[in-house]
């Protein structure tokens, strides 16, 4: 059983007999499965405790859950027994599961009905239907400690020496052995100074000495081009999140515009009465 998967205690005056079904009868929801003092437990009942489970419960060997949950059921039957009602505390907890429970089966209906691949694929396509996307850069940089240093990188360069072998000889950043080599980034990828600084580069230019926090650079543009639109997989979730939402709030506005509600003005209700359970307490 995995870790927190607890059941009430075996309780030893309890007798749980086999019930044997009828070797012609197929089991169904309503196959009953034990009877305590006569009251009857069924399939159904197991296999709606099964589905609500939390998803390390659903680890379970079948086996091994199916004579737990049936044991569980038992035992809450037993000391279910003992009580001639619920309190007026579970009595509204119920009254507010119901209600939260039919307005999710409200929720999922409606969301089998909006959120199908055909609208997925329709909302990205009016999403990203004029995506122009966001500049990209691929710059390498030389990174040293003193403004002199970089000047002379500068001249170095201006005069024909290769940027890659002087960054793999020079450079004290990280990816001076790859010949300074930082790949493609956004904007707001960099720090402000080096950003500005690339951006107002042309391909294969190289930059003046520029300062950061970090020390000295001397950058060449490798590349510039516009970010692509995501594939559908990668923001399908999100839709399909979007089209759930929507769809809701949607249902939710029509049936306030066609309902009745009435908010009571309460003279002497403070927010603070959500707190005071002995209202409720019987």
């Amino acid at each position: 059983m995995p870790k927190g998967l607890t059941f009430l205690p075996s309780l030893a005056l309890a007798t749980v007999m086999a019930l044997p079904l009828a070797a012609e009868t197929k089991p169904d929801a309503s196959t009953v499965v034990a009877r305590v003092n006569g009251e009857e437990i069924t399939l159904a009942h197991v296999i709606a405790t099964v589905a609500t489970l939390p998803p390390n419960y659903q680890q379970v060997e079948d086996d091994v859950l199916y004579d737990f949950i049936i044991e569980q059921l038992i035992q809450q039957q037993l000391l279910g027994q003992e009580q001639e009602g619920l309190s007026n505390l579970n009595a509204l907890a119920i009254e507010n599961e119901t209600r939260s429970l039919l307005a999710v089966q409200t929720v999922n209906a409606l969301i089998d009905e909006v959120v199908t691949a055909e609208t997925i694929q329709t909302a990205y396509d009016a999403r990203f239907a004029e995506f122009e996307g966001e500049d990209e850069f691929n710059a390498s940089h030389i990174l040293v400690e003193t403004e002199d240093e970089a000047k002379d990188l500068k001249a170095q360069l201006d005069d024909g020496a290769d940027f890659a072998e002087l960054a793999k000889e020079k450079s004290t950043g990280p990816s001076g052995p790859n010949g300074g080599v930082l790949g493609w980034f956004g904007k707001g990828q960099m720090v402000p100074e080096f950003e500005t600084a690339v951006v107002a580069l042309e391909k294969d230019q190289v930059s003046d000495p520029v300062q950061t926090q970090f020390g000295w650079h001397v950058i060449i543009l490798n590349d510039k081009r516009k970010s692509e639109a995501p594939e559908l997989d990668a923001v399908r979730d999100e839709l399909a999140q979007d089209l759930q939402s929507e769809a809701i709030q949607a249902r939710i506005g029509e049936l306030t515009q066609a309902a009745q509600i009435e908010r009571p003005a309460l003279e002497d209700v403070t927010p603070g009465i959500v707190r005071q359970l002995d209202l409720i307490q019987e």
